[in-house]
């Protein structure tokens, strides 16, 4: 499930530099960046495009982390998490559809703020969603952290032959579940990658899936979460 929010964000940001004008609205260590190489180079309406973005990922952060904080922490996967990402299918839905009335009836400016704003939103809501999961190392919206921490984990299991710390075999490789997050971390650094080429080709293609395939992708863990992590109904005494 971590994955597939993972792969939505690459996409998105992918969808967001190529189409909305040079921005990243999942990333905002890129994002911050361009918006200094704008503020720099004197481009207002590139500048104008960061900040919003900055803004709509912050405004997303603050609520889904509100809604969040009415939940209880249960389990590996706790409702309130669901629902938080319920929430973020809703404003990709809208994307989708503000996108798809851009290609087919104007590309102006204003439908451009628009979806830059309901993107980050959802990426926003969906960072905080992915914290309050407490999985170490692990961010769907940006991959520094977790590429730091692929190397950090590797670095650690270098050690002399015939030391055996915890969750490391004989000969310094990791084991069990250390050997499982270590592959996470893995999986979510080539994931996003892969999410952001999907979307490279696709826009590439004019393709009319492109807008919608993050909503499926949220669609799709939401329902997985109701499925597999309902909140357990107490027994009447």
């Amino acid at each position: 499930m971590l994955l597939v929010l993972t792969g939505a964000a690459g996409l998105v940001d992918a969808m967001s530099y190529l189409e909305l004008g040079h921005v990243f609205t999942a990333m905002m260590t890129g994002n911050t960046v361009l918006l200094a190489l704008a503020i720099g180079q004197g481009e207002v309406m590139a500048a104008l495009r960061s900040t919003l973005a900055l803004a709509a990922f912050s405004v997303g952060a603050a609520g889904g982390a509100v809604i969040l904080l009415r939940g209880r922490a249960r389990g590996e996967w706790p409702p309130i998490v669901t629902a938080t990402l319920a929430l973020e299918g809703v404003v990709l839905g809208v994307f989708g559809g503000v996108w798809h009335a851009r290609v087919a009836v104007s590309r102006s400016e204003v439908l451009v703020v628009v979806l830059i704003v309901l993107s980050g939103l959802a990426m926003g809501i969906q960072a905080a969603a992915v914290r309050h999961l407490g999985v170490p190392g692990v961010a769907s919206t940006y991959i520094t952290g977790t590429l730091t921490s692929l190397m950090a984990e590797l670095v650690s299991w270098l050690v002399p032959r015939g030391a055996s710390p915890s969750g490391q075999s004989a000969n310094g490789w990791p084991t069990g579940s250390a050997s499982r997050h270590l592959r996470l971390l893995a999986a979510v650094f080539l994931v996003y990658g892969a999410g952001a080429l999907v979307g490279t080709v696709l826009q590439a293609r004019s393709s009319p899936l492109l807008a919608w395939v993050p909503f499926v992708c949220v669609a799709a863990v939401v329902v997985n979460g109701l499925v597999r992590h309902r909140e357990p109904v107490p027994k009447e005494s």
